[in-house]
């Protein structure tokens, strides 16, 4: 049994795929599944907290009481909660995490804290200074 001729045209052939320049799809050529409880990255990190910022209030309140580490002080803990500071601000601005107020108060108590260190180091050459001089003064007066 032959069957009859019909008029209907051949089933179309698939086309051959079309050359992509990379950049250049004006959609994206697969696409990835969301993984139930996974947030995909740089979205929806709104509601976390940066973790440089934490870490720059940690040092900034820790550097008061770093000074009794032998080698690393109160003033390293204090530069290390500036630095974080300002690499978690910058971090905050292109993510929209949290935490802007956290850097920031870790930075202005690490520069409080340098600022208190500078100045009694400064106070303690003065009164090094002074007491050179009033020990100058009554050793020139007694020997006289």
């Amino acid at each position: 049994m032959s069957t009859p001729p019909s008029d209907l045209p051949p089933p179309p052939q698939p086309a051959a795929p079309q050359t992509q320049i990379v950049g250049q799809q004006t959609a994206p050529a697969s696409t990835v599944p969301h993984t139930p409880g996974l947030q995909p990255q740089g979205a929806g990190v709104a509601g976390q907290t940066n973790t440089l910022a934490v870490v720059s209030l940690a040092a900034g309140i820790g550097s008061f009481f770093a000074h009794i580490i032998p080698g690393i002080g109160g003033f390293t803990v204090a530069l290390v909660a500036v630095i974080t500071g300002f690499m978690a601000r910058n971090q905050i601005k292109q993510t929209g995490e949290q935490g802007m107020g956290m850097a920031t108060a870790g930075m202005i108590i690490g520069f409080v804290h340098m600022g208190l260190i500078v100045l009694g180091v400064i106070a303690l050459i003065m009164i090094f200074i002074f007491g050179i001089a009033l020990f100058g003064i009554a050793a020139s007066h007694s020997s006289g």
